[in-house]
């Protein structure tokens, strides 16, 4: 069956065409400034890129654009609609409601309406990509799988946080977390190379992006994670500021003369290594800046590092130990520089990294030595194939 996985933003939708048999993707592409004036960019799988100026007034004349760049007859994969069998879609917030992959019906769609709150800039996007694809194309399953679900296992004692009992009661505010998916995906395929049991494991996963997130992982089971009721706890991120003292917020905004939406703006999209820095939030506009001897981009990167060994270390404190550091995402898969620094504070759990094997890019290996006592890997996140792999178990 080939399942098409869509991802959809406000004014972007990513998608990509995978045969759930080979688990290879047919297709990837993504619709860019919908309802501007629309690009899509188009890569058939051992094809060439292709860049498409189009129409895209919303995102049902994306969705459109997207089969018909799938039907084309030059660099098309398919040859009629009746070929998808299923649709995966990424939902972020499905707050207590979901702990799981769903089928998408009339009810869900109406509980994900719910969570909107939870999260005003994902789900609403998440929605309306649902709704053009049941326009384009009704009558073909849709899955919503969600980036909380997965840290729907937390226990209590990790996901309440210190505010009066109300506020949970009445408004359900508590810790989430997000990049469920990833984390999923990636602790699993953790476990096989390291040649862990999933069920009786320890694992620490490091999602290091744009956005950054670490979740504790026992015995395949999430028990705690860095990000909160929204992405913006936790780690410091490429704009996102992570934890700070919350009187801040007031402080600033006192200072400044700015209302509490302008302060969350600057916590959200000016701060990060971004903010520290003054240079860039990608990690090798930092990296060229440090080589160039700008202190700030060189104390950002530290400052990054730092926040990243106390979570990891907390986390090996929270499962009274730990038997494999996973990197993945952007930064994750692609910066030794960045693993090195981290894996230099874990001398105590006896871990020996390998700066040979540390060297790679974007592939799956286990970094450490044979002699280590903690097995320090990196494994590429693919949260497209988890979806498909998700919405395949779901409609079958």
């Amino acid at each position: 069956m080939k399942i098409l996985v869509i991802n959809c933003g406000s004014s972007s939708l990513k998608y990509q065409l995978i045969d759930s048999d080979t688990e290879k993707a047919l297709a990837v592409g993504l619709c860019e400034r919908i309802g501007i004036d629309g690009k899509l960019n188009h890569t058939p799988d051992g094809g060439e890129k292709i860049t498409l100026e189009l129409p895209l007034k919303d995102h049902k004349d994306a969705i459109e654009g997207v089969l018909s760049a799938l039907m084309n007859e030059k660099y098309g994969v398919i040859k009629e609609l009746s070929e998808i069998g299923a649709i995966g879609h990424r939902v972020v917030h499905g707050g207590e409601k979901f702990t799981k992959s769903v089928l998408i019906t009339p009810d869900v769609i109406a509980a994900i309406e719910e969570c909107n709150d939870l999260a005003p800039l994902h789900n609403p996007a998440n929605l309306i990509g649902i709704n053009a694809c049941t326009a384009t194309m009704p009558g073909v399953p849709q899955v919503a799988v969600f980036d909380t679900a997965f840290h729907q296992t937390m226990p209590m004692k990790a996901y309440l946080y210190g505010l009066p009992y109300e506020y949970y009661d009445k408004y359900k505010v508590r810790r989430y977390g997000f990049h469920g998916t990833s984390h999923s995906f990636v602790s699993k395929r953790a476990a096989e190379v390291a040649g862990l049991d999933l069920n009786n494991s320890k694992i620490i996963v490091c999602h290091l992006g744009n956005g950054a997130s670490i979740s504790a992982v026992h015995n395949g089971k999430s028990v705690d994670t860095s990000m909160g009721l929204t992405p913006l706890e936790g780690l410091i991120m490429g704009t996102r500021s992570g934890d700070i003292d919350p009187s801040i917020i007031e402080y600033i905004g006192k200072k400044e003369g700015k209302c509490l939406e302008e302060v969350m703006g600057v916590l959200n999209k000016k701060s990060g290594v971004l903010g520290l820095s003054g240079v860039s939030s990608d990690f090798r506009d930092l990296d060229q800046a440090a080589r160039a001897g700008n202190e700030h981009a060189i104390e950002a990167v530290e400052v990054f590092v730092y926040r990243v060994v106390k979570y990891i270390g907390g986390y090996v404190a929270a499962m009274n130990g730990v038997d494999a550091i996973v990197f993945t995402a952007g930064l994750g898969e692609n910066d030794k520089k960045i693993r090195e620094m981290v894996c230099s504070y874990f001398g105590y759990l006896g871990v020996e990294l390998d700066t040979e094997k540390n060297a790679i890019r974007g592939k799956e290996q286990v970094i450490t030595t044979d002699a280590s006592k903690t097995k320090v890997l990196v494994v590429p996140t693919n949260e497209e194939l988890a979806i498909a792999r998700e919405t395949i178990a779901i409609v079958k």
